[in-house]
């Protein structure tokens, strides 16, 4: 039998499974769409109801009107986005001086950072604390930007790049008398626009949807970020408000996507870039 009959033959089953991986990863999102529009007596109906019988936008607006959000919105992006900006500086720094600088133990800080990438978060989570604690950082923005500003993979994504970069184009403007900044900032940064890019949206996303860091760290209403607010306005201890957590659930998400969106095909170039150069 000829290989292109055979391919003909097996594409349905192929389009068929890749038909119900996408259900099964976009309908939770369509759900939480459509419950951000429901009463919660209809979001707790049994058996439930996919479509909503009667819309409101009640929801929505209790998300404006009971939970300040445009204040915690402020501090989300604040947060989020003064810790994107600090890895893609901080990151593509170390990334360079990894792959294009010669200086001693550089292979073990590399290994360092390869450890790092293999510790969980949680056993540094308590000691991390305890440090942001004895700076006097609690409660405040600082305590919550600082101690995320670079990143064990941010590093390694970018010097993963940068290798793959040519070395004549950083030997020719050290001919010219350029130092290692202006290098840097002149010649290595403006090739790393898909590398940027990924690691941007991978730290806003992260940064974005963090929740026990400001839980623990944002002791007052005022430093509250947006996923904080909304687990502890929407859910109570005897009665969750579905309805307002899936409308606070949308409104989270729409960020990320927009930010996706606009990064989109400068984010798939440097996943498939990055260490295959």
């Amino acid at each position: 039998m000829p290989t292109t009959v055979r391919r003909r033959r097996g594409q349905p089953w192929v389009y068929g499974v890749l038909a119900g991986g996408l259900v099964v990863l976009v309908g939770p999102f369509v759900w939480m769409l459509l419950g951000s529009v429901k009463p919660d007596a209809e979001i707790r109906r049994r058996p439930p109801t996919w479509l909503p019988e009667a819309p409101t936008l009640d929801n929505y607006r209790h998300l404006f009107t009971e939970l300040d959000f445009p204040a915690f919105f402020l501090n989300s992006v604040l947060v989020a986005g003064a810790v994107t900006v600090g890895n893609l500086v901080f990151c593509s720094m170390l990334g360079y001086a990894l792959a294009k600088l010669e200086f001693p133990g550089r292979r073990v800080v590399f290994a360092l950072v390869l450890g790092m990438l293999m510790v969980p978060g949680m056993v540094t989570f308590v000691p991390l604390f305890m440090l942001v604690s004895r700076l006097g950082l609690v409660d405040s923005y600082a305590g919550l930007i600082l101690p995320w500003l670079a990143s064990p993979f941010g590093v390694f994504l970018m010097r993963q790049f940068i290798t793959g970069l040519p070395d004549d184009l950083i030997q020719a403007a050290r001919v010219d008398g350029a130092g290692e900044l202006r290098i840097f900032a002149r010649v290595v940064l403006p090739l790393c626009g898909p590398a940027l890019a990924t690691l941007g949206i991978l730290t806003f996303l992260s940064s974005w949807n963090n929740f026990l860091w400001p839980l623990v760290v944002a002791q007052s209403e005022d430093r509250y970020t947006l996923p904080v607010a909304l687990a502890l306005y929407a859910i109570g201890e005897n009665n969750t408000r579905y309805g307002l957590l899936m409308a606070g659930s949308v409104a989270v998400i729409v960020p990320v996507l927009l930010v996706f969106v606009a990064l989109q095909r400068h984010f798939v170039r440097g996943i498939a870039t990055t260490g295959l150069k």
